[in-house]
């Protein structure tokens, strides 16, 4: 078997990062937009962001087999981020779900979890754990979970994906060591010294190290300090936009009902060196009218994007 350079690279490196998102409204659905929820794909890991009514529907939708999901991060308990759950689990359930599905979320998480298996799940119950999502929850060889508390009247938090970082091989030293195409060189991806042609190889002679992709989820919520810890340097950050800043008193109203404007969203984009910002969580106010949205976001951050429903995205 033939081994090439850029086949391992791909193989061993450069998994990507899948977003889609299924549904992007805010308290109340539209005709075009759900309840919101958010699937997020690397390599053998599904995360779904909360779970809106109706999202187990949307996952059908976008052709996803819902049992793929393994973890699920919960922002906080209002309806419109959580009344999917029970629906789900009990898809889960008929569908004989084979995993332990891992649910994160603020304090009270296993209660409300719990009581959700209680009162609405009487036959087919899946294996679940439920924890308390704080400060950096989990993590593995590939990646870290981090959570932070926003300011949105109740318990609840903001997210972030950190892939960790990954050594790759510099072709162009690969080409000027004159190194065959063998099987020896995925050893060197393991930090392991290689010795080929008579010559010792180590890793420092060929590898290079590849900051790994932020994301952050950073959903109802005023605006606060801890926004910025969520936001900086992500690769992309996806900002609650509920309210347009210029119009019927946007930030007034933002402000009373613990949400963002677009204005905001670019604000917090801008200050905190986010490569990419994409708005969700629009209000039914603004149905057909998303233009302006974008607009006011993009007049101070223009590398912006509006979500929609069914939008599927490559990190």
């Amino acid at each position: 078997m033939r081994f090439s350079i850029l086949d391992i690279n791909l193989k061993y490196l450069n998994m990507k990062i899948n977003i889609t998102f299924l549904g992007t409204a805010s308290a109340i659905p539209t005709k075009t937009r759900n309840h919101t929820s958010i699937l997020l794909n690397y390599k053998d890991e599904n995360i779904l962001i909360d779970c809106g009514e109706a999202s187990q529907r949307q996952i059908r939708i976008a052709k996803i087999n819902p049992c793929s999901i393994t973890r699920i991060l919960i922002t906080h308990f209002h309806g419109d981020h959580v009344f999917g759950l029970p629906g789900l689990f009990q898809t889960l359930g008929l569908n004989n779900y084979q995993k332990k599905l891992y649910i994160y979320g603020p304090k009270g998480i296993k209660e409300f979890i719990d009581n959700i298996f209680k009162y609405f799940i009487t036959t087919k119950k899946i294996e679940y754990e439920a924890i308390e999502a704080h400060d950096k929850f989990f993590e593995n060889k590939d990646f870290e979970l981090h959570s932070i508390p926003l300011d949105h009247g109740c318990r609840c938090q903001g997210y972030i994906f950190k892939e960790k970082d990954k050594l790759r091989i510099n072709k162009d030293k690969f080409k000027k060591l004159k190194i065959p195409n063998t099987p020896e060189i995925t050893k060197i991806l393991k930090g392991k010294s290689i010795k080929i042609n008579n010559k010792i190889i180590k890793p420092k002679d060929l590898l290079y190290k590849e900051k790994g992709k932020k994301i952050s989820f950073i959903f109802d919520t005023r605006m606060t300090e801890s926004i910025k810890k969520l936001a900086k340097d992500s690769d992309l950050s996806i900002i609650d936009s509920t309210f347009l800043s210029g119009s019927d008193k946007g930030e007034e109203k933002a402000f009373e009902y613990y949400h963002m404007t677009s204005e905001q969203a670019g604000k917090i984009a801008k200050q905190n060196k986010v490569k990419e910002l994409i708005l969700t969580h629009f209000s039914q106010r603004y149905e057909h009218k998303e233009k302006s949205i974008l607009d006011e976001a993009k007049k101070i951050f223009p590398n912006t994007r509006l979500a929609h429903d069914f939008m599927r995205i490559e990190v």
